[in-house]
């Protein structure tokens, strides 16, 4: 319903079109919180069973968080005609992405060399 009446109304009044988007995926965002909240949780009792290092699973949550965010302001961004600046956006959620990974790749590498035999 949102996106038809949105194009609808982007022939005639644009700046409502973008505050109904806005507004509704807002509203869209704000009904899956409780959803990513199960997921996060479901996500911290497996770590915990498994025993993996809690740091590691918040940094990789906090990853997929920022990607998603990004995501979400980026189409948002684009939603606006701003397409020059979503393309900022999603480049600096990447690079966001790879400094905080970063410490991650470098245990597991050591891990993969630890490994490896010495011949």
């Amino acid at each position: 319903m949102a996106a038809f009446l949105a194009m609808i109304l982007k022939e005639q009044k644009p700046n409502f079109a973008f505050l109904l988007v806005l507004f509704v995926s807002t509203m869209i965002f704000i009904f899956l919180v409780d959803h990513i909240l199960a997921i996060i949780q479901m996500i911290n009792k497996i770590a915990s069973n498994t025993k993996v290092n809690m740091v590691y699973m918040e940094t990789i949550l906090k990853i997929i968080g920022i990607a998603y965010i990004t995501e979400f302001a980026s189409h948002l961004t684009k939603d606006a005609g701003e397409s020059a600046l979503a393309a900022k956006l999603e480049f600096a959620g990447k690079i966001v992405i790879l400094a905080m990974a970063i410490p991650i790749l470098t245990v597991l590498i050591e891990t993969i060399l630890k490994m490896i035999p010495n011949g």
